[in-house]
């Protein structure tokens, strides 16, 4: 597959030069705030067993902790696409700082919070915060930058938050040592980087230019297949995020330090993979898919074969490699087919159907394990079916033109 199927779609206009120049400020800040709704997704998965101790007398805990943790996912994929409108039609810039300084409020809240559900419901706002936070970040780099900067920097982008997940689960199992509630401390990162935000980044001309008009149609039908794969990619990407630390529990590991290291391992080997995204962006879609797919499956079926925690922790890194290379592929895929009118839009679609997919992860794996026996078993099983969307994939797109670049 030609490198081409990432160039935008026929009915995308033809990118036009930023009306400022972005440097490295505004790069490392969209960066820096891309990395918040990662902080929410990983930071407290190792003190989720700690958290099932603490509320073991609230009835359908071992659902509710999960959820503490992936809840913001549904938020996100609920309410992303309604953060790109307004990033269209209002302020993007805007809509991000409100956002940043409103992520660092609600996510301290369980410091002082003495109930599971109303953790939850606390959870629930984050997710808020973290849709407009990510759709405007990656609307905004889409903005800035244009041609084989912007895909590099959307790279980027997903390399960074993958070695930001690394240090946030080094983080939260090392701050988990001192009670459940300590890693939460680490949501007030968001209002600090809010400040040079404030200053440094500006809302892009153009959308001035076009505000009061009819918005521009957004290709739903070429954003489809992108959206459809993103669905199923969310659930592979988060299974292990979620359910390593119960793995290594059942499996005999006790040390939440540990489980925070090995966690942490898996995450670098995600961020490798996510490094190696520049190197090969041009085979496209077409190669990249069933690759990373491909090595997905292999390390849940790797997970799912033995209880030994070495070879656990080698199925988690190829599992996390896999995952690594798929984020960008999928991102680059989708963004990159969509006008300056239309990336809000079109990336909070993109990011709600990625996080919907998350959110279900835990969901999914949990009613596969009771009908196949275990947690373990729903991983194998999780594991061949990224193996069949790996080879629809190649399929899928083995008859299909190259688009040509408009």
């Amino acid at each position: 597959m030609s490198d081409r199927t990432l160039e935008p779609s026929p009915s995308a206009a033809p990118a036009a030069a930023p009306d400022r120049p972005a440097g490295l400020v505004q790069l490392v800040l969209l960066l820096a705030g891309s990395c918040m709704p990662v902080l929410g997704a990983v930071l407290i998965a190792p003190v989720l067993p700690q958290l099932a101790a603490e509320f073991a007398g609230v009835a359908g805990v071992d659902v509710l902790v999960p959820v503490v943790l992936t809840v913001p996912a549904l938020v996100v994929g609920l309410t992303a696409p309604f953060a790109g409108l307004l990033a269209d039609a209002i302020d993007r810039k805007r809509v991000l700082i409100i956002a940043m300084v409103a992520y660092s409020v609600v996510g301290t809240a369980p410091l002082y919070l003495d109930s599971l559900p109303s953790i939850i419901a606390s959870r629930v706002l984050v997710g808020v915060c973290e849709a407009a936070i990510m759709t405007c970040c990656t609307t905004l780099i889409g903005d800035y930058w244009t041609g084989e900067r912007r895909s590099r920097n959307l790279g980027l982008q997903a390399l960074v938050t993958a070695i930001a997940a690394t240090v946030f689960l080094g983080l939260g199992g090392a701050l988990g040592a001192a009670g459940w509630r300590t890693p939460f401390w680490l949501y007030l990162a968001a209002a600090v980087i809010a400040v040079p935000m404030i200053g440094a980044l500006w809302q892009p001309t153009r959308e001035a230019r076009t505000a009061g008009r009819r918005l521009e149609p957004v290709p739903w039908r070429q954003l489809a297949l992108p959206c459809l794969v993103t669905l199923f990619g969310g659930v592979v990407f988060y299974a292990l995020i979620v359910e390593l630390s119960f793995v290594l529990t059942d499996v005999g590991v006790t040390s939440t330090a540990a489980i925070g290291g090995l966690s942490a391992l898996m995450s670098l080997a995600t961020a490798i993979g996510a490094g190696s995204f520049a190197r090969v962006a041009n085979r496209g879609p077409g190669v990249l898919l069933p690759i990373a797919f491909g090595l997905s499956g292999a390390g849940f079926l790797l997970i799912f074969a033995t209880a030994a925690v070495p070879v656990i922790a080698a199925g988690s890194v190829l599992t996390g490699f896999g995952t690594g290379l798929l984020l960008p592929t999928l991102i680059t895929w989708a963004v990159n087919r969509l006008s300056f009118a239309q990336r809000g839009r079109g990336t909070g679609l993109w990011t709600g159907t990625l996080f919907i997919g998350q959110f279900v992860a835990p969901l999914v794996i949990a009613a596969v394990g009771a009908a196949v026996g275990g947690l373990r078993p729903a991983l194998g099983v999780l594991g061949v079916a990224s193996l069949v969307v790996a080879l629809a994939v190649v399929v899928g797109f083995r008859g299909r033109r190259p688009r040509r670049e408009q």
